[in-house]
């Protein structure tokens, strides 16, 4: 939990300060510090696979005088470590999950359906001569993972979204990508998606941390009958090139949002933000299995620099000029199934019983007319000599 002490006198906001009961003192809310508890704690935790980091911005610790020598975790021997993200200094612990115990000094908590790794970020007390002015810091968080069994199952377990995690300018970086329902972006899928000829598919590709400093720009989508991207020996169809609609289906769908700084962004736009939404109709492959995966090559620009991440689509001289930078990551997500009609059976039957039924028709009309014929040839009287 992040707490400073303010000046009583400037607490004014209390969804920022907090005044004490007497009324004698005060101190920041959660998330924020200074004398006006007016400057955000900038902190982010990522539970990653085998590891845990937690990156806090150096403003808030130079504020109360603690340098980042002497910030770790509960075993001191789990230091901090300065790390330029995106232009911001932080102080970093990247803990391996298989060492968390060591570093925490408490024991990883477990029951029926997770595990938690609990650990404590804490400071040092500054002394001065024989005395303490500055308060110590301790910041506890927590991750939680799944409690991983063996079972049995009738049916494959499928993710639900596509997760990465990229590495740029030494930061981990995690991408994700989902399929919704709605155009509204408000329910993803629970299950393997089912889609009809002509529905449309509403992609999202985003960046879920670190948040506000990349900006994501989808550089190629393309689909296929395998969960390999690359895959040379199934059927493959492009739906974004160069950043660029490729299928003329495919279409970016934006939302004004506000960004910190005050100025206006398009969200979901490709290459403006930190997330990108598409949408194209439904297809499938002239050969089967009917199904199809997605697979998106993705770059990431560091927000505030000159060089624009949005791809140039207005012209085809453009759009068919590559970017010299290469993707940075490749998502994919799938199966995506197509329900395909069945035609009625009677249809094709009809098709084959048809012919069959008129050929004995005229048979049998031909059979009475020789009948006729005979009949009346037998009546007729015999000729004079």
């Amino acid at each position: 939990m992040l707490e400073g002490i303010c000046e009583i006198s400037h607490c004014v906001d209390g969804s920022r300060c907090i005044i004490s009961k007497d009324g004698e003192s005060c101190k920041c809310a959660a998330g924020y510090f200074g004398d006006l508890c007016n400057q955000d704690v900038m902190m982010n935790v990522v539970c990653g696979k085998d590891y845990i980091t937690i990156s806090v911005n150096k403003d808030f610790f130079e504020y109360y005088n603690v340098p980042h020598e002497s910030v770790h975790l509960s075993n001191p021997d789990c230091q901090a470590k300065k790390k330029v993200i995106a232009g911001v200094v932080y102080y970093t612990v990247r803990t391996q999950t298989e060492k968390s115990e060591i570093c925490s000094g408490q024991s990883v908590e477990t029951n029926i359906t997770h595990i938690v790794h609990s650990l404590v970020l804490v400071s040092e007390a500054q002394v001065y001569k024989n005395i303490v002015r500055e308060p110590v810091i301790k910041i506890e968080y927590k991750c939680a993972y799944p409690y991983i069994r063996s079972v049995s199952l009738p049916f494959p377990v499928l993710p639900l979204l596509s997760e990465k995690v990229l590495r740029v300018d030494e930061q981990d970086v995690k991408v994700e990508m989902s399929v919704y329902k709605d155009e509204g972006y408000t329910e993803v899928f629970s299950s393997i998606p089912t889609m009809h000829f002509r529905d449309r598919v509403f992609v999202q590709v985003s960046v879920t941390w670190p948040a506000d400093f990349f900006n994501l720009r989808v550089d190629e989508c393309w689909a296929t009958q395998t969960p390999k991207p690359n895959d040379t020996s199934s059927l493959s169809h492009t739906l974004l090139l160069n950043g660029c609609a490729d299928d003329e289906t495919v279409s970016f769908l934006t939302e004004s949002v506000q960004n910190p700084n005050g100025t206006e962004a398009q969200e979901g736009e490709n290459g403006v933000a930190s997330t990108v939404r598409f949408s194209f109709e439904m297809f499938r492959f002239v050969m089967e299995p009917h199904e199809l995966y997605l697979h998106c090559a993705v770059y990431l620009c560091i927000r505030d620099l000159e060089d624009s991440c949005v791809p140039e689509c207005k012209s085809i001289i453009k759009r068919e000029a590559a970017r010299n930078e290469s993707p940075q990551g490749i998502l994919s997500y799938g199966p995506i199934k197509i329900e395909v009609p069945e035609r009625p059976k009677y249809d094709v039957l009809l098709m084959v019983v048809l012919p069959v039924a008129v050929a004995w028709i005229l048979a049998l009309f031909l059979l009475i007319l020789i009948a006729l014929a005979k009949a009346i040839h037998k009546r007729l009287p015999p000729e004079s000599p």
